[in-house]
């Protein structure tokens, strides 16, 4: 007797195929976990919130179509501030993604010119006048 055959023995043979379908549902979840802990943390968050607003914007998106197609305004359904709600949100994530594109700041660069470029009053008073002051004798 084989050793799948003392284990066909332990449960109802109605149950197999159930038993295999679960059996390879979860050899699929632990490629997924796998995959997901190969990923950074940050990077993966970054996609599922990509995920989330290209979700959320689709359906609000076909929702406005429905409208359309039943004859009523989507630019007077509420609709319309959700879509503007989550396009801000889309421009403010692509903006924290693209952080490699935005302009950097050298602070000692900046503190340099700032030094550099400040009027400084004491240089001014240095400079005095020779020739006397008209009306003044000079003695």
């Amino acid at each position: 007797m084989s050793e799948d055959d003392s284990n066909m023995e332990d449960y109802p043979t109605e149950i197999h195929d159930h038993l295999a379908a679960f059996e390879k549902s979860l050899g699929s979840v632990d490629e997924m976990l796998k995959t997901m802990m190969s990923v950074s943390r940050s990077e993966l968050l970054q996609k599922v919130a990509k995920l989330d607003l290209v979700s959320v914007y689709t359906l609000n998106s076909m929702f406005w179509v429905y409208l359309a197609t039943q004859g009523i305004n989507p630019k007077e359904h509420p609709v319309k501030q959700e879509l503007e709600r989550i396009r801000t949100y889309i421009f403010f994530f692509l903006e924290i993604t693209d952080k490699k594109k935005a302009a950097k700041l050298d602070i000692f660069f900046f503190s340099r010119f700032v030094k550099n470029a400040l009027w400084e009053p004491k240089a001014f008073f240095f400079f005095t006048s020779k020739t006397p002051a008209k009306g003044k004798k000079r003695q």
